[in-house]
């Protein structure tokens, strides 16, 4: 039986079936890919739902079974965890039935995600959100993001940096577009709980630490809502007294909404994937022998790959670049209000917070295509010595315009501090769009895409290492903070301060009692506040890792010949 027909009832999705015929147009290819990674990449925007999941029933405030934030916050982590799992596990098959099948399947997962997520939050069952958008969601997100990229790999081998750029970037755009919407479709679908009046007017009775009313009924749950929060529910509200459960935060109705729209799409785009002919090429297109040095002519078959020294040095490169990246985007905007927020407060207000928070997923988008594209014309190993050399000496001068900027209130400090960020944000993006063009630059064509999916286990890991790096350094430096400080304040002014004796620092910092803050202010005068060096140590860790990556990066060179898949032979048929 031919391949043709192998494939059943669904042959019409595998590879050889949709290739190309004469005079496709390849710019027809870009759109689907875009569509299927701007879906995805909303995947950034998670924590848009935090605020509704974590009040889900109490609506205007948290009520005693709603779920907590650190219950919720781990399903963004579940999801990017499978994304790396199902791209590394998936490449053979991806590469085996091509990127409709996987495209198609892609959008199940994923807008199936969403959906059986609906439900878990409809049922009160987090478990089933941890099922739907975690691990179906996730493992839609590792093949919707590596199916495209390979297709377009393969269309353009005259551009191979802008092709991936143009995919990924929708994926860096993602977020940008999702957030709002899922803001709107929130308040759109979101109902106010049932107002009983002020909490000085309503009689309530507390049980097992919950909050109820007597009605005609019977005891009823509510929860007590401040201003601000009632202020925050559609049309506004007043503070008081609401009853749990009679409201609607939307989320429920949100998920099933962004589920259905994100499959139809995603199936879509994926229908509208084609794969080249065997031997086609642009026409009057023909490869720049300047560039063959580190662009290969031959192929490596994906178990091959994993035993190449080039395929683990670049494995160092995306992980250490990813983790030196969110090393800055997990504490910018912290960094921001801290330091430049005592001391221009005119300037860096909470608007101005907002939109550097949006100027960051601007330059993490924007880098992917810029970076990419400009790697078609530099060379991907130039464009990673960009990263790599730039990016180190970036990440040392940021300690220096937060120090500076504390201290002296000038806003160039704030400017420069902003730019550094800016362009380490677009190297961050153009790491990710830039790595699928040099893996086929090292190891051809045939199995670019699964090799890619192997390679981004780089991000699952940088996923975990760079909070947790981010989280420890940090603790590291408040804890050594607060005991400078203590060295230096009276040991009376402390024990009236504290109400316990500086012997006890250790137990009172524990419980938050003691801050920098609150040392500062029995500190003596001329006492330089260590606010704005607290992230000094995470900086120099992150220019570290650059530099690992630097010679990673620095050694790399073409793959051995080897390596090299070889078509076997045709063995003849014995004559009868």
């Amino acid at each position: 039986m031919s391949n043709a027909n192998s494939g059943g009832a669904l042959s019409f999705l595998m590879k050889e079936n949709i290739v190309a015929k004469p005079g496709f147009n390849r710019w027809l290819v870009p759109p689907a890919s875009i569509a299927i990674h701007l879906c995805i990449g909303s995947v950034y925007a998670w924590s848009v739902f935090n605020p509704p999941l974590t009040r889900e029933l109490g609506v205007v405030a948290s009520a005693a079974n709603d779920w907590s934030l650190s219950s919720v916050v781990w399903i963004f982590s579940v999801a990017i965890v499978f994304l790396g799992l199902a791209a590394a596990f998936a490449g053979k098959w991806l590469e085996k039935v091509g990127p409709r099948m996987v495209g198609l399947v892609a959008a199940f997962l994923w807008g199936g995600g969403f959906i059986i997520g609906s439900f878990g939050i409809a049922s009160h069952q987090l478990w089933l959100i941890y099922l739907g958008y975690g691990v179906l969601g996730g493992c839609g997100l590792g093949l919707g993001y590596v199916s495209p990229v390979s297709t377009l790999i393969r269309w353009f081998p005259d551009r191979r940096g802008m092709a991936t750029g143009m995919a990924i970037m929708g994926f860096g755009g993602g977020a940008m577009i999702a957030a709002p919407v899922k803001g709107w479709l929130l308040s759109v679908f979101s109902k106010a709980p049932e107002y009983l009046g002020a909490s000085d007017t309503v009689a309530t009775v507390t049980e097992a630490g919950r909050l109820f009313v007597e009605s005609a009924a019977g005891k009823v749950e509510v929860v007590i809502a401040s201003a601000a929060q009632a202020a925050s529910l559609p049309g506004g509200g007043e503070a008081g007294v609401y009853v749990v459960g009679t409201g609607n935060t939307g989320a429920a109705s949100t998920f099933m909404t962004l589920g259905i729209v994100y499959f139809i799409v995603m199936v879509i785009a994926a229908f509208s994937f084609r794969v080249p002919a065997a031997d086609w090429k642009p026409e009057g297109w023909e490869p720049k022998p300047a560039a063959s040095g580190m662009i290969t002519k031959n192929n490596v078959h994906i178990d091959q790959a994993l035993k190449t020294p080039q395929f683990w040095q670049m494995w160092v490169m995306l992980c250490f670049n990813v983790t030196a990246g969110i090393g800055v985007i997990g504490v910018a905007k912290t960094m921001m209000s801290e330091i430049y927020g005592t001391t221009m407060p005119l300037i860096v207000t909470a608007s101005f917070a907002s939109t550097y928070v949006l100027m960051i997923s601007v330059f993490n988008m924007g880098g992917r295509f810029f970076w990419a594209s400009t790697s078609d014309y530099i060379g991907r190993k130039n464009t990673y010595h960009c990263f790599f050399v730039l990016g180190t000496l970036l990440y040392l001068s940021i300690p220096y315009f937060a120090t500076a900027g504390a201290a002296g209130g000038s806003t160039i400090y704030l400017i420069g501090f902003y730019v550094a960020t800016m362009i380490i944000f677009s190297m961050y993006g153009g790491g990710f769009a830039t790595i699928p063009a040099y893996l086929a630059d090292m190891f051809g064509t045939m199995h670019v895409g699964g090799i890619h999916g192997r390679l981004l286990t780089a991000w699952s890991t940088a996923g975990v290492l760079g909070p947790l790096a981010i989280t420890s350094l940090r603790e590291m430096s408040v804890n050594r903070a607060i005991s400078d400080l203590a060295s230096k304040v009276d040991a009376s002014a402390f024990a009236e301060k504290f109400g316990a004796p500086l012997a006890q620092l250790d137990q009172l910092a524990a419980a938050k009692t003691v801050t920098i803050a609150r040392l500062m202010e029995i500190a003596p005068q001329g006492t330089i506040d260590p606010t704005p060096s607290l992230y000094n140590t995470t900086m120099y860790c992150m220019a570290a890792l650059l530099v690992i990556g630097f010679f990673a990066n620095l050694f790399i060179r073409p793959v051995k010949a080897h390596h090299n898949y070889v078509e076997p032979k045709a063995v003849a048929e014995p004559a009868e």
